[in-house]
């Protein structure tokens, strides 16, 4: 059954402005059909589905519907306004879905290591469609998992969801350890940790990642302190030609786990 919401003031909206927002930490916030169906295919839990008259009324999206709503406890539907009045974007895309936060456990990511892992450690970046980006690469280039240390950009927020469209919910992601706490627990698996730096002197084509690795990524503006640099394993960086200082932390992202799924590929 679709409930026809016609006030601003109902309840499940202020709760969807809330999970926006961040002020529900259980739930989040996905928007947008195709994501939607991610979110399904994923096999998140459905709290709600809140959907357009307009939308409903396009073929191409009414099956997909069907389907969220068949695993939904609630779905409502909204005039064009009211769904504006909840969206994340500009334009609003004509569905929101509430689904409960996946697993983001240290423990979902210790279950999923292989003998070689490749992991991802996102420190302190805060830009959320860089993160997003970055979760969307690690998937592509066949990363194991993805820690996002203290104060990174909660890669379930709706901006980084969108970016990694459909990755954060397929990817074993640890949110919320300090980076202190990163670099022993890789040791104490054997997993050799490594900065992205751009005054390292070894080039990122010369290091073996065959290996164990998790790939440490810092922030945007600053980078790596020395003493971070220092507490790592080791740094490699990407060798720049004319006048290039830095790259955007998510193409550098995309250039080291390139190289590694390269390697891996060809490895015996």
């Amino acid at each position: 059954m679709i409930d026809r919401i016609a006030s601003r003031d109902n309840s499940l909206l202020r709760q969807a402005r809330s999970v926006r927002d961040g002020k529900i930490d259980d739930l989040i916030f996905v928007e947008g059909l195709r994501l939607c169906e991610e979110a399904q295919r994923s096999n998140l839990e459905i709290e709600a589905v809140i959907v357009s008259e307009e939308l409903m009324r396009k073929e191409r999206a009414a099956q997909a519907i069907a389907e969220l709503s068949g695993v939904s406890k609630r779905t409502a539907s909204v005039s064009e306004k009211l769904l504006e009045s909840i969206s994340y974007t500009k334009t609003p895309q004509g569905i929101v879905v509430l689904a409960r936060r996946p697993d983001s456990s240290e423990a979902r990511l210790a279950a999923s290591l292989t003998a070689t892992p490749l992991l991802v450690v996102l420190h302190q970046i805060n830009n959320p469609v860089n993160v997003g980006a970055i979760l969307r690469t690690a998937e592509a280039a066949g990363a194991t998992g993805v820690i996002a240390t203290r104060n990174t950009s909660d890669p379930f927020s709706p901006k980084s969801l969108r970016g990694a469209m459909g990755s954060a919910f397929r990817l074993p992601i640890w949110t919320g350890p300090a980076y202190e706490e990163i670099v022993p627990w890789c040791r104490e698996r054997n997993i050799a940790t490594v900065c992205s730096d751009a005054e390292a002197n070894t080039d990122y084509t010369d290091l073996d990642w065959t290996k164990a690795i998790a790939l440490l990524l810092g922030p945007e503006s600053t980078g790596f302190t020395a003493e971070e640099l220092i507490y790592a394993d080791r740094s490699v960086k990407i060798t720049m030609r004319g006048k290039t200082e830095s790259l955007n932390v998510s193409v550098a992202a995309g250039i080291f786990l390139f190289e590694a799924a390269r390697q891996r590929a060809i490895a015996p």
